[in-house]
């Protein structure tokens, strides 16, 4: 009997202990500047993600850019070897 009313005692401090570790807890300062720090860390992040996509889209720009001058530079060359190879021909021929 007497162990029986021990362990009640102990079993309703146990119980009575969880009670008091379960009671939702104020924020810290350190809490609170850890959640700042969180929500700072993810707008970056969000930011970081938009630059680099405007980036990307930037630099597909310009290598479409730089392909149509070279389409135009070709052309160009060929017009040019064109013209000359008939001037050559026309020198040649008289």
């Amino acid at each position: 009997m007497k162990h029986l009313k021990g362990m009640v005692v102990l079993l309703a401090a146990v119980v009575a202990m969880s009670a008091v570790g379960c009671k939702k807890k104020e924020e810290g300062a350190a809490e609170k500047a850890g959640k700042q720090l969180d929500k700072a860390v993810e707008k970056a992040g969000e930011g970081l993600g938009k630059a680099t996509e405007k980036s990307k889209e930037a630099v597909e720009k310009a290598g479409e850019k730089v392909g149509e001058a070279v389409d135009k530079s070709k052309e160009a060359v060929e017009k040019a070897a064109d013209k000359t190879k008939d001037a050559v021909k026309d020198a040649t021929h008289k």
